[in-house]
């Protein structure tokens, strides 16, 4: 199978940076699959599953937050702000934030902290989703 260079840059570190055979990624248009000689496109990433497989290697999925995603002349450039492996998620936590944004929810808030309750709810749910498994097609 024809491989891509991809690079993931999350905030904080490089998330992946070398050759795939496919990558499927969350967008605000849907799942986004790409394989080499993909066409150019730009898009924003949602908060879901990222899977890519490497040459020789399993499917790899993570857990990413928003962000946004450039195929150019064949190359693939993903930029969140976080992303992770199921085995960095801690569950405990992820339910921690997922309870505390649910009862943030729950009380009249303005606006912004209305969407940033939003915002956290779902990056918790996804992070659980993707600790327990249930990311789909895995």
């Amino acid at each position: 199978m024809d491989t891509f260079p991809v690079r993931i840059l999350a905030a904080d570190r490089t998330f992946y940076d070398g050759l795939c055979e496919s990558l499927t990624i969350s967008t605000s248009d849907g799942e986004q699959g790409i394989l080499a000689h993909h066409s150019d496109m730009i898009a924003a990433v949602s908060p879901g599953v990222l899977r890519y497989r490497a040459p020789g290697e399993a499917m790899r999925i993570a857990a990413v937050s928003p962000g946004m995603l450039k195929v150019e002349r064949g190359e693939v450039l993903v930029l969140v702000d976080s992303a992770e492996y199921p085995e960095e998620i801690d569950a405990a936590r992820a339910k921690r934030e997922a309870d505390e944004a649910r009862e943030a929810l729950l009380q009249q808030k303005s606006r912004q902290e209305y969407q940033l309750a939003q915002a956290t709810l779902a990056r918790a749910l996804n992070r659980l989703r993707v600790k327990s498994g249930g990311a789909g097609g895995i």
